[in-house]
């Protein structure tokens, strides 16, 4: 029974202060592990568009889209091509900064020297998010 002591100690005791106690800290620290949850679902949303608007600013949207071929791969394409690869972020990047080609086909993906390298970290990991 909640609030009781064992081996018939009294409400009121020392166990008893303990024990509600535990019980406030495991409340609120309930409530903050939701907080953070809560949180970081919103952090999320809001960086989607963000990312979304930095793609469309760099001109990815020119020639790729979230999920249908167009010149480029759909980003749902690469995602999936490159699901599980560990090294694939750092490759892409590079590819996205410099420039590639024949991995989607004839057509060459053009360079952009102009987009920062934390900002082609960025839109890689949404990309391969999709």
């Amino acid at each position: 029974m909640p609030g009781s002591a064992p081996n018939g100690a009294a409400p009121g005791t020392a166990y008893d202060s303990i024990t509600k106690c535990w019980k406030d800290i495991m409340r609120k620290g309930m409530v903050s592990l939701l907080t953070l949850a809560s949180t970081a679902i919103s952090a999320a949303a809001y960086a989607a568009p963000d990312m979304q608007a930095l793609a469309d600013k760099s001109g990815c949207f020119s020639c790729h889209s979230v999920q249908n071929k167009i010149v480029g791969p759909a980003f749902a394409d690469v995602a999936a091509k490159y699901k599980g690869d560990a090294e694939a972020p750092a490759r892409l990047v590079q590819k996205v900064r410099e420039g590639g080609k024949g991995v989607w086909g004839r057509i060459p993906m053009p360079p952009h020297p102009n987009l920062k390298e934390e900002e082609a970290q960025q839109l890689v990991a949404w990309v391969l998010s999709r």
